[in-house]
């Protein structure tokens, strides 16, 4: 059992960076789209490894910090927290590809399509290939099997 654990790391670890670079591609697309082909797949990389992190510490932080001050768990801190990491993210974009705030959202919005679309294109033909699988694209994507 103990000589399966440095196995299982290894293997977290090379899944981790498989799954992060598949999806630094919609980024890496939506940049080059949108700042005329400056954008570099490395800088994609870093982009999508650094916007997560500072997404969740500026919601954590300001809703905490709001709830310290305020002294009320409402929706409305939640929005407010929410809100202010969405900024956060699209301020790492904006940087990251050295940008204005509009190209910044647009590649945060174009990320997200093209993620939706190479996702659904995968799906499908994994489903192709694998036709005993449940197929994952429904006309009820919230339906429980």
């Amino acid at each position: 059992m103990t000589e399966s654990i440095p196995a299982f790391i290894i293997i977290v670890i090379i899944s981790l960076v498989i799954i992060w670079a598949i999806v630094s591609i919609p980024v890496w697309i939506s940049a080059k789209i949108l700042t005329s082909r400056r954008a570099s797949f490395g800088r994609a990389m870093l982009v999508t490894a650094v916007g997560p992190i500072v997404y969740v510490l500026v919601l954590v932080i300001s809703t905490n910090f709001l709830f310290l001050t305020i002294g009320n768990r409402s929706p409305l801190i939640t929005s407010i927290g929410l809100v202010l990491a969405l900024l956060a993210w699209i301020y790492v974009f904006k940087k990251g590809f050295e940008t204005g705030w509009i190209r910044g959202v647009g590649i945060a919005l174009l990320a997200i399509i093209v993620f939706i679309i190479t996702g659904a294109v995968i799906a499908i033909f994994i489903h192709l290939f694998v036709p005993t699988m449940p197929p994952i694209i429904t006309t009820q994507p919230f339906q429980l099997v």
